[in-house]
């Protein structure tokens, strides 16, 4: 949970740098609320990290992907928000070299990665097969229902990466309250590995989460 904070605290400083820090003229920062919320982030504390984002003393973060490849030929592509690009970029390579992986070049897994824009709800009293209609509009590419941490039912959303704003806006005037709104990286193509082999991608997958740089890490190992 702390580490969701702090990721969503940097998320919430880069969307007032952008935008300024009102919510309802800042799409960006309105949507890093709605993920603090939802995962429980104490009200001061995003206030007090709008306010601190608000201060020209407030550092800004650099967001850096860097791309790779863990043992077994799993992908990995990790996304970076740093205020200081060379402990970061070490830091990364290191995680790689420590557990057998290799560190590539940006763009090097454009193939097996697609940018999408995720959104997260409630799919309670709702038509799906209605609403998926009304969708289609505003970007509307995938709905499907999956469980959550929890075992509960959440719909979930895909648009293109170009269409978050669109279907942002549209859930809104239609009163539909997110979990998350996001953009988010989705395997292409997935690498079948076994158990054994699946415990030494997560080693560095683990350790790449814990560093307080990384925002999010994705790959492309099946299910």
């Amino acid at each position: 949970m702390a580490v969701q904070f702090t990721r969503l605290g940097k998320e919430i400083v880069m969307a007032v740098k952008a935008g300024g820090g009102d919510p309802n003229t800042n799409s960006r920062l309105r949507t890093a609320v709605q993920n603090a919320k939802a995962v429980n982030m104490p009200k001061d504390r995003v206030e007090a990290a709008i306010k601190r984002a608000s201060s020209r003393d407030e550092k800004d973060y650099d967001e850096l992907v860097y791309e790779g490849y863990a043992q077994h030929g799993v992908a990995i592509l990790v996304e970076t928000a740093t205020d200081n690009t060379n402990r970061t970029v070490a830091n990364v390579r290191s995680y790689f070299t420590k557990y057998g992986g290799t560190l590539g070049k940006t763009g090097s897994l454009d193939f097996v990665f697609a940018r999408k824009s995720v959104f997260r709800f409630d799919p309670a009293e709702r038509d799906l097969e209605e609403l998926e209609f009304e969708l289609i509009d505003a970007g509307l590419e995938d709905l499907f229902v999956e469980a959550d941490e929890e075992g509960n039912d959440v719909a979930v959303i895909h648009t293109a990466f170009e269409d978050f704003g669109k279907m942002q806006k549209t859930l809104e005037e239609m009163g539909i309250e997110t979990k998350s709104a996001k953009l988010e990286r989705i395997p292409l193509s997935t690498t079948a590995v076994s158990e054994e082999q699946a415990v030494d991608v997560l080693k560095i997958v683990d350790r790449l989460e814990e560093d307080d740089d990384v925002q999010a890490v994705y790959h492309n190992m099946a299910e």
